[in-house]
């Protein structure tokens, strides 16, 4: 197993206190593998000094607010490309194919494209396949990362940290399209109803105000 990015995993999953408690062993755990520079390492010591200095509430109250009402942030993968369209559907079932073929049997609630769960089965591969099949999602977490650093997010350092075990880099290009099509909004926003009206306000659709 390549204890990097299961450790990735751990750290960008909703914390826990086994997970917290963790925490004073992933410096020395990442350099037993030589996987990370030392950039990466160094800006996953700060996101762990961010939270390790706190109690574990604020953590979890931290995640909450940032990656479930906020969906530009969104842990889970394929929201950023299809949204809730019908492709969406079959995507996570050709990942859940993947995975089965490679032995990973998701016995957690999440969906199969959440990132930690990407992690996990890219922590089960040779550390060449791993940074192929990263490479295949590597500007979805690219678009991730820029909105984290938007936001001066300690969690910046984490993406940053799997965008350099990627085979190649995102293309900003590509980034900046997404961007173009996901304004910054809340979670509420983006399924918020729009207000029934009724009687003379609907009555004339073309109507120049």
């Amino acid at each position: 197993m390549l204890k990097t990015y299961k450790i990735i995993s751990l750290l960008i999953t909703y914390p826990n206190e086994d997970i917290y408690n963790f925490l004073p062993q992933v410096n020395s755990s990442l350099k037993e593998e030589y996987l990370l520079n030392i950039d990466s390492i160094t800006g996953i010591d700060a996101f762990i000094d961010f939270f390790a200095q706190k109690p574990l509430t604020f953590w979890q109250e931290h995640y909450v607010q940032l990656f479930d009402y906020s969906r530009s942030v969104s842990l889970y993968l394929f929201e950023h490309v299809h949204g809730d369209s019908k492709d969406r559907g079959q995507a996570m079932v050709d990942l859940i194919d993947l995975y089965t073929e490679n032995g990973l049997q998701i016995n957690r609630p999440e969906l199969p494209d959440y990132l930690p769960v990407f992690l996990e089965f890219l922590a089960m591969q040779t550390k060449a396949k791993a940074m192929d099949y990263l490479s295949e999602i590597i500007d979805i977490v690219g678009f991730i990362h820029k909105k984290l650093e938007d936001k001066d997010n300690p969690y910046k350092n984490l993406l940053s940290a799997i965008i350099q075990l990627s085979a190649r880099k995102p293309i900003e290009d590509r980034i900046e399209k997404m961007v173009s099509e996901m304004p910054e909004i809340s979670i509420d926003e983006a399924y918020e109803e729009e207000p029934v009206t009724f009687g003379d306000e609907n009555a004339c659709l073309n109507c120049k105000s």
